[in-house]
């Protein structure tokens, strides 16, 4: 049988179902199937569109989504942030914008901007309560991502980061076979539990053909306020053996600082700098220019 790791009914098709599918034409010739990307709105004009994932929740993805935004920002791009994240979405809180989202004079909808020219668009911007729960299934949840691309005026983008949900499952797929993801960022924490979800999704990006940039540790450790010790308090850290073994670069080690989580509860966190994602930046801009 054809190797159909690329194609939306992998598992489920035959030899016969898969002979002429485009989709194991495009695995045979080691890339990924450009027949399922969708056009984004006409008035769209987006440059490169980075994935940030994690086989599991509770990483601190959104955090380390904006704080790649906020990075690209501050170098001077132009950066949007699509909040993939619908049944969780913290992106709007974040940033300090709320809805409800505008629309343009042929009613198409248009992100909301923070304070520091970032565009938004979230699930959380649509709804008449911000803590009104999504309680769809996931070929739903999956259809509002797409329209999130394909329906929302997003003007001029340098790079469009999307912040997908936990795990591999529907939106991760949607997105990997519907926007062209240039790469992903995947988050973990120094968990050694963690580090096997890592190869997770390492796995699927590279059963779907899409780079990995590299690997984000959140959570790595604490900085005693006396002395400057680095505490771990989840255990060693194992990410540089884990990456190594994967052949991706680490992009940086986030620690528990509180300054982070003060200035993303206030809808600041454009306000910090956050040097420890100073790799990232570098590697952004060498892999994806």
């Amino acid at each position: 049988m054809a190797d159909n790791n690329s194609c939306a009914s992998a598992g489920s098709c035959g030899k016969s179902s898969c002979e002429g599918c485009p989709s194991a034409a495009a695995a045979k010739q080691g890339g990924r199937n450009t027949s399922f990307i969708e056009a984004p709105n006409k008035d769209s004009n987006i440059k490169h569109v980075i994935g940030v994932v994690s086989g599991k929740g509770g990483v601190g993805k959104s955090m380390v989504t904006s704080s790649l935004a906020g990075v690209m920002a501050r170098a001077g791009y132009k950066v949007g942030i699509l909040d993939a994240d619908i049944t969780g979405p913290s992106i709007p809180k974040m940033f300090g914008v709320h809805g409800p989202a505008a629309a343009n004079a042929e009613g198409v909808m248009l992100p909301e901007v923070a304070e520091d020219g970032t565009k938004i668009m979230s699930i959380n911007l649509i709804l008449d309560d911000e803590e009104q729960p999504v309680i769809w299934r996931g070929p739903v949840i999956a259809g509002v991502v797409k329209q999130f691309w394909t329906d929302v005026v997003w003007g001029d983008i340098d790079y469009l980061f999307v912040d997908m949900p936990p795990g591999t499952g529907d939106v991760p797929l949607t997105c990997f076979q519907s926007l062209p993801v240039d790469g992903i960022v995947i988050v973990s924490s120094p968990q050694e539990l963690v580090q096997m979800i890592v190869k997770k999704a390492y796995n699927m990006a590279d059963m779907m053909h899409i780079p990995v940039l590299g690997v984000v540790e959140n959570y790595s450790y604490i900085k005693c306020p006396d002395c400057g010790k680095k505490i771990e308090i989840f255990g060693e850290s194992n990410i540089d053996e884990v990456a190594s073994e994967l052949g991706i670069p680490v992009l940086g080690k986030m620690p528990m600082d509180k300054s982070l989580a003060t200035a993303a509860d206030s809808g600041r966190i454009y306000d910090i700098e956050n040097s420890y994602l100073a790799e990232a930046l570098d590697v952004i801009k060498t892999k994806i220019s």
